[in-house]
């Protein structure tokens, strides 16, 4: 029988799998580790095509994996970017109540993030200035810590930071059989080459799922694509944002609402919508891969999701088909916007995994088979945390190779 190729394969190229990559050899040094990308280049899909936004943390659940690993990743990544030269900023973010109704919720967020470790600041209507003069609210709540990056950079960076310590990452390579073979996993890529190793990895994001059925395995969620589409301001009007200003989010979902967000760049991005994408890579509207839409249509939580959220939904739909609807949701954080301040701007695709129930998985999800770990849902915050999620991984990882 042929030896093994590599100790650990690594499915996904991005942000996560990179950061899987790295912590491995750091943490095991000689670990011969191989990442399988199907792109050509890493961080093309959710990694590339985000706000660039390091989350503080004060949104998620005490306790949870995005909390802990949001507050932690947060603070590591500016750490990162600084000792590799990476472009980043803390530059604080506002978190604003529109209306008098939202102040129990912004109350409840400052409690929530005071739990999670994450120093913020209240601020009433005069003060909301004094930080964002162009913005306008009932009460608001300065998060220090909120940053920005290009994960883009950082994945590259952490790509580098692997093949420098003995791994390799194939590029162009997808994943296109998988097998358990005695005490091997096998995959044959879509170059033809099988590669034998003692663990598997599977960081596929938008794929995620569909590479834990290949392998075998039910994930017991569907990732549910959901297209965030963005504008930006156009020059000359981007004085009207300094830093970084988000609604007060609905806790009932995991998406955080119309926001404002000055880049690393300097361009000031407002969104996303979160609409429905017909396709795992569906980034233009009229992109339809029916094999994937049929996956989604097909699988009960979708419609259990869209009975369920109708109304938000709709209300997202029309903000997608209306410049207009879109103008007044930005114009309730920054009144002087006027529709001919927006030109379009890229969009991004939401690895949502959504149970069978219709009900939205909230925090990210790991699980396990002999000789395999998955990561089954990281959205947002997951370039934040991609480096204590990095090491979490690489231990469970580790364990499953040294379980044989």
């Amino acid at each position: 029988m042929r030896a093994y190729d590599c100790d650990v394969l690594v499915v996904g190229g991005g942000i996560v799998g990179l950061s899987t990559a790295y912590a491995i050899t750091r943490a095991r040094p000689g670990t011969r580790v191989v990442v399988l990308e199907k792109e050509p280049g890493p961080a093309l899909h959710q990694t590339g095509r985000n706000s660039g936004v390091i989350h503080s943390g004060i949104y998620y659940r005490p306790g949870s994996f995005k909390a802990r690993f949001a507050v932690r990743g947060a603070a590591e990544m500016v750490k990162f970017c600084a000792e590799h030269d990476l472009p980043h900023e803390v530059s604080g973010k506002l978190i604003v109540a529109t209306d008098q109704e939202e102040l129990p919720r912004l109350h409840a967020l400052v409690q929530r993030g005071r739990e999670n470790g994450v120093p913020v600041r209240e601020l009433g209507p005069a003060q909301i200035a004094e930080y964002e003069p162009h913005v306008r609210g009932a009460g608001a709540i300065h998060v220090g810590s909120t940053g920005v990056c290009d994960y883009g950079a950082v994945a590259h960076c952490l790509a580098r930071l692997a093949e420098d310590a003995g791994a390799f990452v194939r590029y162009g390579a997808e994943a296109r059989v998988i097998g358990r073979r005695g005490a091997a996993v096998a995959v044959r890529t879509g170059l033809g080459e099988v590669l034998r190793a003692r663990a598997l990895v599977n960081c596929a994001g938008l794929h995620s799922d569909r590479v834990a059925r290949l392998a075998g395995d039910d994930p017991g969620v569907r990732i549910v694509p959901f297209r965030g589409e963005y504008f930006e301001l156009a020059p000359g009007r981007t004085e009207l944002v300094r830093g970084l200003v988000y609604p007060v989010p609905d806790p009932a979902f995991p998406f955080l609402g119309v926001h404002l967000t000055r880049g690393i760049d300097g361009t000031v991005h407002l969104g996303p919508n979160a609409v429905p994408a017909l396709a795992r890579e569906g980034y233009g509207r009229l992109t339809v891969r029916p094999g994937e839409l049929a996956e989604t249509v097909g699988w009960p939580g979708s419609w259990q999701l869209a009975r369920r959220h109708w109304r938000y939904g709709a209300g997202e739909v029309r903000r997608s088909l209306s410049k207009r609807a879109f103008t007044q949701a930005a114009r309730r954080l920054l009144p002087e916007l006027t529709a001919e301040d927006l030109i379009p701007a890229p969009s991004g695709v939401r690895a949502q995994a959504v149970l069978r129930d219709g009900t939205l998985v909230d925090d990210f999800l790991f699980t396990e088979s002999p000789r395999m770990v998955h990561v089954l849902n990281a959205p947002s915050p997951a370039a934040t945390a991609s480096l204590p999620i990095g090491r979490e991984v690489a231990r469970r990882a580790l364990l499953a190779m040294d379980a044989l």
